[in-house]
């Protein structure tokens, strides 16, 4: 059983979907950010940066008592490695997919969660910064989409954690102020992750907590 610290942000749905994907028990504990929430002592306990998604695995590999783990891409990988599942054991297709996990946890998601801080939630309007996240959220949509003129998914021909954790982010594209048609191979990329099964469900579970 996976206890997992969440609330219904790109980064919390990366650990849904993973665990949808993989047909894990676990149970959502909803964190509600908005009332600071993840400034409590007893969630500081297993994530230190104050920050969702975390989790608590009840049975790790090694047998030991319960282990918790904080970072969206440090838990993807933890439980990728758990299940044997979404990484490939193949060299080149598991490096290809870990470059580009951390493309996506470095730059993709804080550039375009600064895009969407200024574009929405900015006490005052800053052109400076509008138009620098902007011109960088576009810039990082032209990577992926070069990337995914060339592979079926981030990583190679398997869906994989890559996909899982750059997903959540361009659900957001009109936020963004993005238009997907710009992009044709994100778009299709999108639409198959939006189209699977597990994706539906992960949604599903974010409506119940």
């Amino acid at each position: 059983m996976i206890d997992l610290y969440y609330a219904p942000t790109p980064n919390g749905h990366k650990v849904t979907l993973f665990l949808e994907e993989a047909e894990l028990d676990y149970r959502l504990h909803r964190v509600d950010i908005s009332k600071g929430e993840q400034f409590k002592p007893e969630f500081l306990a297993i994530s230190p940066n104050n920050k969702i998604p975390a989790i608590i695995d009840h049975a790790p590999a090694d047998g030991g008592g319960p282990l918790s783990i904080f970072e969206s891409g440090a838990i993807l990988l933890y439980l990728a490695e758990k299940t044997g599942k979404l990484l490939s054991p193949e060299l080149r297709e598991r490096q290809a997919t870990l470059q580009w996990l951390f493309w996506q946890v470095g730059g993709f998601g804080p550039m375009l969660g600064q895009n969407h801080h200024f574009n929405h939630f900015a006490p005052q309007p800053v052109p400076y910064a509008i138009e620098r996240y902007q011109v960088e959220t576009q810039r990082l949509y032209g990577v992926l989409n070069k990337r995914l003129e060339k592979t079926p998914w981030l990583g190679g021909d398997g869906y994989s954690i890559a996909d899982i954790a750059a997903y959540p982010w361009v659900v957001s594209q009109e936020r963004q102020r993005i238009d997907l048609n710009t992009y044709p191979a994100v778009n299709n990329w999108f639409t198959r992750i939006q189209n699977r099964p597990a994706t539906e469900r992960a949604w599903k579970r974010a409506e119940t907590v």
